[in-house]
């Protein structure tokens, strides 16, 4: 079976989030399964390395009013497709945003430009070029069903919802520029409250929706969670299929990112880990470690965790944090780690590294999210024997269980979930954690349950496979 993923980012090339980690992934997860998955990604900056020795194979003189052409290239072992368009994509910045953070005014064009190149592989209008289905990941991708479905693909699609609240709206006055029909200007097409959404455009005409959890497909059919979209997920209906981790990355055995590198045997290893933590950090020797690698949102909770410092730290915890986003947020963290000196310690930023060696060496990661459709990151700490310390919302629901009683007589426990995003909650959570730590035996078991459990991608690989295959099996 041959697929065309499209999407926005894609790791190592270009991350911002746990989008990328997917693109990066699942494509040898699925060639496990027969199939073999082409990744169309935009030329950022970013790319110039992985398209230097890569062929062009198409060239289109207007494509949404910018010079474009198509860069066959390789990504390890799987097949890339770089859309190269300089004056789309050759930006200082991020992906999204300039170097200042402002959302480049054009995007609607940029990501447009790629659904459309995506489109015309998918209707076979690239010579040497035919794929069984299209993969659409988010918003950036999203109008690729449909210019595939306006360019009579005979190729099945697929759009994947990574996170419902990033829709990609744009003003009404983009429709007539995007050449796609008229009659997709409907409440069944791109249509969305009088402008264009382009995900909104992606689950209304793909012929499939998927979701990052079975929990977040659920969540998002209700007004709290579904971001507007909530009907429409209801009456189409979305297949929720957990994210898995890439063992060639994610593998505390093999990390080269960690001091010591170890197994669910070797777990006395870590120390060396916590040592290394302690002196990026600055933090003094002392009770249990936790750790926050996110952004740092009201969307992840953290205006929650802010207000809970003090009370953290006096209760004998300590806090390693990684991340970055609302200033106000920064600034409550950053004068925390000024009253504690030695019990908190900031970076703000991301840094890849240093992500891994948080998992490898904090106790316990705190992820108290208002909503997650999956989340990598307690996934990583479950790998990492870096107890979860989540939110019941989503993905994190999925796959953390928490350390109730009736989970720790059975010995099946893996973290500590909570109810709601509140600071009593979250308090009782950061408490409850304190404990099983102050007994070694039980913390530990939490820690072997969850680095003992299989995170890769195998299972959720095989489950996209099947779909695919019903999708495009002719009966």
């Amino acid at each position: 079976m041959r697929v065309l993923a499209v999407a926005s980012e894609c790791y190592p090339l270009v991350k911002t989030g746990g989008l990328a980690d997917v693109v990066g992934a699942l494509p040898a997860a699925l060639a496990h399964h027969g199939v073999v998955t082409t990744t169309l990604l935009p030329g950022y900056p970013a790319m110039a390395q992985a398209t230097r020795s890569g062929r062009v194979v198409h060239r289109w003189p207007d494509l949404l009013g910018a010079e474009a052409r198509l860069i066959e290239t390789q990504l390890g072992t799987q097949p890339l497709l770089v859309l190269d368009a300089p004056e789309l994509y050759a930006r200082p910045g991020g992906p999204y945003a300039d170097e200042s953070g402002r959302d480049w005014p054009d995007n609607w064009r940029r990501f447009a430009a790629l659904s459309r190149a995506a489109g015309e592989l998918a209707a076979g209008l690239v010579d040497g070029y035919r794929f069984d289905l299209l993969h659409a990941h988010d918003w950036q991708a999203g109008l690729a069903p449909a210019y595939a479905r306006a360019l009579g693909a005979a190729a099945k699609s697929v759009a994947t919802i990574h996170n419902i609240a990033f829709q990609g709206v744009f003003d009404r006055g983009i429709f007539p520029r995007l050449g796609l029909p008229e009659s997709m200007w409907s409440i069944d097409g791109l249509e969305y409250y009088g402008q264009v959404g382009f995900l909104k455009a992606g689950l209304a005409l793909a012929d499939r929706i998927t979701t990052v959890s079975p929990t977040y497909a659920q969540e998002i059919r209700r007004e709290q969670f579904g971001m507007g979209l909530q009907g429409l997920i209801a009456t189409r209906g979305a297949t929720g299929i957990v994210n898995g981790l890439d063992p060639a990355v994610w593998n505390p055995e093999t990390d080269a990112a960690l001091p010591a590198r170890y197994t669910h045997r070797l777990l006395d290893r870590r120390s060396r880990n916590r040592a290394a933590v302690e002196q990026t950090f600055g933090l003094s020797e002392g009770g249990p470690l936790f750790c926050v690698v996110s952004r740092l949102t009201e969307q992840k909770g953290m205006d929650v965790l802010a207000t809970l410092l003090d009370e953290l730290v006096d209760g004998g915890g300590r806090l390693a944090l990684l991340g970055s986003g609302d200033k106000a947020l920064e600034a409550a963290f950053l004068a925390a780690a000024h009253r504690h000196p030695g019990s908190i310690g900031i970076r703000i930023g991301y840094d890849e590294v240093l992500s891994h060696l948080l998992q490898g060496g904090a106790d316990a990661i705190l992820i108290p999210s208002r909503f997650e459709p999956c989340g990598l990151t307690q996934l990583y700490g479950l790998a990492y024997g870096c107890v979860p310390v989540v939110a019941r919302t989503g993905g994190l629901a999925d796959t953390v269980i928490d350390a109730n009683q009736a989970a720790l007589a059975a010995g099946v426990a893996t973290g500590i979930v909570h109810d709601g995003v509140t600071p009593d909650a979250l308090s009782h959570a950061i408490t409850r954690a304190m404990h099983l730590h102050a007994r070694p035996p039980v913390w530990r078991r939490l820690q072997e349950n969850g680095m003992r459990a299989d995170w890769s991608w195998d299972a959720s690989a095989r489950t996209y496979a099947d779909l695919f295959r019903q999708l495009t099996v002719q009966p």
